[in-house]
């Protein structure tokens, strides 16, 4: 660890105008540590940082770096140079994990019967549906349109907060292209349905892509 420089000035002769500014400038930029002139500003061409400064200020990071001891080639410094670098680290890891590109989107929807091309969900609003899912061999895994015309009079189509997460991502983000009244047939990738893992209870294999023919009755 560097040794503590002498204090070349007292206290008196300080506040007196004998000392120049661009000495008290150049003691700290001998003696301080990089983060401490930065702090204070006082790093670059003595002449420059003179006239910018004032005596005032000058005479307080004096007497502030007697203080705080914060020296050239002290372990402040090192630590502080450690900090930024973790610092700079990190924004940068930041800035990798918000840039994502997932490529083009996992489903594509063809609307059997067109809706009213006005009213569109937004994330946040509930929509109602009635549907009918299908792996691509045909066999129907799950629908909530009873068998019977008379008994769709007494059920409900199903409710959900559209774009919440309340439903596999490839009817998030199918539904929100939808108009009201509008009738599609979405087909999704495993990768927005139920990926890797499938539903077992459902009958949904691992990795299966799923088919949805989907009305959206209302928005709210």
């Amino acid at each position: 660890m560097a040794a503590e420089p002498a204090r070349e000035w007292s206290d008196e002769q300080l506040n007196s105008e004998e000392i120049p500014k661009k000495d008290l400038i150049k003691f700290l930029q001998d003696n301080a540590s990089n983060s401490f002139l930065v702090e204070h500003k006082l790093m670059g061409n003595i002449k420059n940082v003179a006239k910018t400064a004032k005596k005032e200020q000058l005479v307080d990071a004096y007497k502030q770096l007697f203080e705080s001891k914060r020296f050239k080639g002290t372990e402040v410094e090192q630590v502080t140079e450690e900090v930024k670098a973790v610092k700079i680290e990190e924004k940068s890891k930041e800035t990798k994990t918000e840039v994502v590109d997932e490529g083009p989107p996992k489903f594509t929807k063809a609307v059997l019967k067109k809706g009213d091309k006005t009213n569109f969900p937004k994330k946040g609003d509930t929509v109602s549906c009635w549907y009918t899912g299908t792996l691509e061999d045909g066999t129907v895994f799950d629908t909530n349109i009873p068998s019977a015309a008379r008994k769709k009079k007494q059920a409900k189509p199903l409710s959900f907060k559209v774009g919440m997460g309340k439903v596999i991502r490839g009817w998030d983000e199918g539904l929100l292209t939808m108009s009201k009244g509008e009738t599609a047939r979405l087909e999704i990738e495993p990768e927005w349905a139920y990926g890797k893992k499938g539903v077992p209870d459902s009958k949904i294999p691992p990795n299966a892509k799923l088919f949805f023919e989907v009305e959206l009755v209302s928005i709210d």
